[in-house]
């Protein structure tokens, strides 16, 4: 009798500590599913920088008034758009500092141009992109003047190195037939004032009737939107491994 209580006592104890094991491997799957999902989290956010995208002019400001009228800020816009959508696909994080037409300025603003300049370097300076690109469209008196240009404020070295990448690639995937250099400058408000990396992207001449007509269709913004993102994923793929060289000096 006494043996058959002591083994009873015995299935009893087996059975409450695998009911605790149970408990204990549930407890701690949960946990290491919660670091998991958390680690997963900060990896993506760690591999999909956060790019700034600037459409030029918007609202009442229409920027360049190119042939047969067309205004410049809704090609910026369209291309911007475009850009948005090519950097996405390529797993980047975006952010714009307008998505439709209008601009960053109180409509009872007696400044708005200026008003709008400072929101857009605030808007990026509270944002932080790794990196800014501002989509202008360009303008000269003489009309067979064509081609994308890419500017940076000049005594940036990582500005310098950025437009270069996407100049080389507009260069490339527009065939340009007289391609362009980037050029440094120190009078736009936005290289001036921007404490990040930030170029701005004259993706054409709207003075020009044939890169016009180009610029208007989608085919062609898709064009310039894809070299864009091209440019600047090798600017940062190529900083990613100076920046490893450097460590390991």
């Amino acid at each position: 009798m006494q043996e058959e209580v002591d083994l009873l006592k015995k299935h009893t104890i087996e059975l409450f500590m695998a009911c605790l094991l149970l408990v204990c491997f549930y407890y701690l799957s949960r946990q290491a599913a919660a670091v998991s999902a958390t680690f997963s989290e900060q990896t993506v956010r760690e591999e999909k920088p956060l790019i700034g995208i600037d459409p030029g002019h918007g609202g009442d400001d229409p920027g360049m008034i190119g042939v047969e009228g067309l205004e410049e800020k809704g090609i910026n816009l369209e291309i911007s758009l475009l850009l948005k959508e090519s950097l996405e696909n390529a797993g980047y994080q975006v952010i714009m500092t307008r998505e439709t037409d209008q601009g960053l300025y109180d409509t009872s603003s007696s400044s708005k141009k200026a008003q709008d300049m400072q929101r857009r370097i605030a808007f990026l300076e509270e944002k932080s992109p790794l990196l800014t690109v501002s989509i202008h469209q360009n303008s000269y008196q003489d009309p067979s003047v064509r081609g994308p240009q890419v500017f940076y404020y000049e005594s940036s070295l990582k500005g310098k190195a950025l437009a270069e990448k996407i100049q080389e690639s507009l260069n490339t995937r527009l065939k340009v037939l007289r391609p362009r250099v980037v050029k440094g400058n120190t009078s736009y408000y936005l290289l001036k004032r921007s404490k990040g990396v930030l170029v701005i992207a004259e993706c054409g001449f709207l003075t020009n009737p044939k890169e016009a007509e180009l610029l208007k269709k989608k085919e062609y913004q898709k064009k310039v939107a894809e070299a864009v993102t091209e440019g600047i994923r090798k600017y940062i793929e190529e900083s990613a491994v100076r920046s490893v060289a450097d460590k390991e000096i």
